[in-house]
Parts: structure tokens; C-alpha cells; sequence
């Protein structure tokens, strides 16, 4: 037979397009303990939320193998609780009590971790505020350059979200602008889009209204506020350390103003039902709560972050949002007696 040129470039040309379709394989290896057994895990994309993979736990492990065109960013959860924040790519991936190692980019996430710790643990020991200036200073340059270093892998998009909760709309825009390729990421898009909603929703504009459906009980804002009465909204999840603290405070605010007609009411977001009502017992809520929110309300009034606490006039009117601990008790006194209006 003869073989001729054509039909080797063709053979060739087939063969490097199989190649270059075929996924990369991963193995992910959970240590859990013995409370695990028998619940199922998740790998969740970080970006978009959507599963990649589950598994049951057994014998004290979550153990994932499957297909991977390009690493990504991504979270184990578990029974609706996160497990950690780790890198999928090739290769055999352990994870230890929320981190992961094996694999090139799991281990420099590791070592930028231990930086950070270390900076951390020298400005805990710092005795001046010009001290504790210069070392948040070191801290922003190791976290701006492993950024810019990474800011085509996981790594570095992982980082630049995390600051870019921190920037204004325009300063958000600019950053976009300057790096193009941070625009493919859903996660960067939607800040982008909660960043103008809340402009839309920020003090001195009415309520906006939304509804819930949940064991087939449909629950509106608007059942709660803009009712003649001052109304607390807090925006939490079961999972939220921060919203667990804050309830602390809420409760402060309701003992003192509830019997002068203030109401506080809970909207769970981004959280298991079962989970929610669990925390809601354990932590004593007296307040009635919206169940399995989820991202209505948070897409509506543009909350990229939690707690998110929003007090709202008799009319409905915005008075107070994002404000926590002693700003918020103040701006509630205010409300109260007429100061804030």
C-alpha cells in the first residue's frame, strides 16, 4: 500500500485535534471525620455555583476522580456547608481541614496562604499604628502582586474578586477595562450588576419588593414593610459567622424598641432551609424569618456580601443600610426618636 503525503498530514491533523480535546483527570481526596459518613459532597464551581461532581461520603473521606478541560476555582460542600475554597486542575488533590495541596496551583495557594498568616500574626504583635500601617502596606503589595502574577489562573481571579468587593462601581469599571479577560468570569459580572442595583437601593429610595415561595407559602417584603412601621431586614445565612455575631445585636435592638413598634425581620439567603431553621432555634431568634430566599433578594437589592442589614421607614423608605454593631443601634435610635427620617 501506499502511504502518501496528504494522508499523513491528515492522520497527524486528526490525531492533534483528539489530543487537544481530551480532558486532563483529576483525583480530589477529602479528609472529613466520622460526622460526614453518609452525607453527600459536593465540588461546587465557585464562580457560577453550578455542581461538578458529588460523591457520598464513607469512612471518613469524599473521594472525586473525573475529567477537567481547564482548572477552575472551586468549593467543597457539604450537607449545604462549605469545606473549603480550593483549585481543580490535574492531578491528585488532597484536602485537610479546608486545604488543599498536591498539585501546582493548590501548593502556591498554600504558600500565599502562609504569607498572609505570617503578616498577619506579626501586625497582631505590632505596637504603634505606624507599624500596624507598614505591615497592611506589605500585605496589600504581596496581595496586589500575587494577583497580577496569577490574574490568567484561578489564583489570581480568586484575588481580584475578594478586592474588588472592597471598590467602588468606576474604580471596579477601571479594573475591568485594564484587564479584559477578567470579564468571561459570571462572578465579576454579577458584582458588577449588584454594584448598580444597589446604587438603586441605597438610602433615601423606597423598598423593592419581591416574594418567596417555600413549603407553599408565598412570603413579599411588602407584607413587612411600608406598613407604618420602622422595620429591620436582615439578610443572612446559618452559615455566616458575621450574621450569627450580628444576631446578637439585633436582639439588643429588639429588646429596647420592639414594644415601641419596631419589627425585625430575617430574609435566609444562599442557605439550606433545614440549616436555617436549625440556626434560628439554636440561636434564639424571636423575629419571624422568610425562608430559602436564596438570590431573590440579594440579585434585587444588589448584596454581594452578608450580613447585610437594611432599616426601612414606615413608608417603606430606606433609611439605613449596611451598617452593623454600634453604627447600627445608633442609626436605629435615631430612626426612633425622630432624628432619622
Amino acid at each position: 500500500m501506499i502511504i502518501s503525503k496528504k494522508s499523513i498530514i491528515a492522520a497527524v491533523t486528526l490525531t492533534a485535534a483528539t489530543l487537544s480535546v481530551q480532558a486532563a483527570t483529576y483525583k480530589v481526596t477529602a479528609n472529613l471525620s466520622e460526622d460526614e459518613n453518609g452525607l453527600t459532597a459536593y465540588i461546587v464551581n465557585y464562580d457560577n455555583g453550578n455542581k461538578i461532581d458529588s460523591v457520598v461520603v464513607a469512612d471518613n473521606q469524599a473521594i472525586f476522580t473525573g475529567d477537567i478541560n481547564d482548572a477552575l476555582l472551586a468549593r467543597l460542600i457539604i450537607d449545604g456547608n462549605r469545606y473549603g475554597t480550593f483549585i481543580l486542575e490535574e492531578g491528585d488533590i488532597t484536602m485537610s481541614n479546608g486545604e488543599a495541596t498536591g498539585t501546582p496551583l493548590n501548593y502556591k495557594m498554600k504558600a500565599f496562604n502562609a504569607q498572609t498568616k505570617a503578616i498577619g500574626e506579626v501586625f497582631q504583635n505590632a505596637q504603634t499604628d505606624g507599624e500596624k500601617r507598614a505591615i497592611y502596606g506589605v500585605y496589600n503589595d504581596l496581595v496586589q502582586e500575587t494577583c497580577q502574577n496569577n490574574i490568567n489562573n484561578p489564583i489570581g481571579y480568586y484575588l481580584f474578586i475578594q478586592s474588588a468587593y472592597e471598590m467602588s462601581l468606576p474604580e471596579l469599571q477601571a479594573a475591568l477595562e485594564k484587564t479584559p479577560s477578567l470579564k468571561k468570569y459570571e462572578r465579576v459580572n454579577k458584582l458588577v450588576e449588584a454594584m448598580q442595583r444597589k446604587e438603586l437601593t441605597s438610602v433615601g429610595h423606597k423598598f423593592a419588593d419581591f416574594e418567596i415561595t417555600y413549603n407553599g407559602k408565598t412570603e413579599r417584603l411588602s407584607d413587612y414593610v411600608g406598613n407604618g412601621k420602622y422595620v429591620i431586614v436582615d439578610f443572612w445565612a446559618s452559615w455566616c459567622g458575621p450574621c450569627i455575631r450580628q444576631a446578637a445585636v439585633l436582639k439588643e435592638i429588639y429588646n429596647e424598641y420592639h414594644s415601641q413598634g419596631l419589627e425585625v425581620l430575617g430574609v435566609a439567603v444562599w442557605d439550606e432551609p433545614e440549616n436555617t431553621l436549625e440556626a434560628i432555634e439554636s440561636h434564639g431568634l424571636p423575629w419571624h424569618n422568610i425562608l430559602n430566599a436564596q438570590n431573590i433578594p440579594t440579585d434585587l437589592y444588589g448584596i454581594s456580601g452578608i450580613p447585610c442589614i437594611i432599616l426601612f421607614g414606615p413608608d417603606g423608605t430606606i433609611l439605613s443600610r449596611d451598617k452593623q454593631g454600634d453604627e447600627l443601634k445608633e442609626d436605629v435610635r435615631k430612626a426612633m426618636t425622630g432624628e432619622l427620617k
